[in-house]
């Protein structure tokens, strides 16, 4: 794994953002963590992300909107985290500009198999 691969992982549950922290360090990614979508809107901007892991529901700025200005200003790859799991609400995000959809609670595995596909492909 490639260790000076950046991952911004912006969400409003801590336990969540130290949860990811730990188990992406662990499998040798740099981390850097918002706990809102203004603050993951412009780390983006400042520290050029290989990927983007945002949740939906934060304050300040929601995912929804966080996924659309970053999509303004930049082609990093976007998985969704969500609570809200309906076809509407992925079909909704991906036309955004999400490349991918995770409904929570999620399984670890699956989350990182996603990470390392969309890697390989940017």
């Amino acid at each position: 794994m490639d260790t000076h691969q950046k991952i911004l992982v912006v969400d409003d549950e801590k336990l969540i953002l130290k949860f990811l922290r730990a188990n992406l360090e662990t499998r040798g990614f740099e981390v850097i963590t918002a706990e809102d979508g203004e603050t993951g809107l412009r780390l983006v901007g400042e520290v050029s992300p290989d990927l983007v892991i945002l949740d939906i529901m934060m304050p300040k700025m929601n995912g929804i909107e966080a996924c659309q200005r970053i999509r303004e200003q930049s082609d990093v790859p976007i998985i969704m985290l969500s609570a809200r799991g309906t076809s509407e609400d992925k079909i909704d995000l991906l036309n955004l500009g999400a490349d991918d959809y995770i409904t929570k609670p999620f399984i670890l595995k699956e989350l990182l198999a996603r990470v390392d596909a969309i890697l390989r492909r940017n």
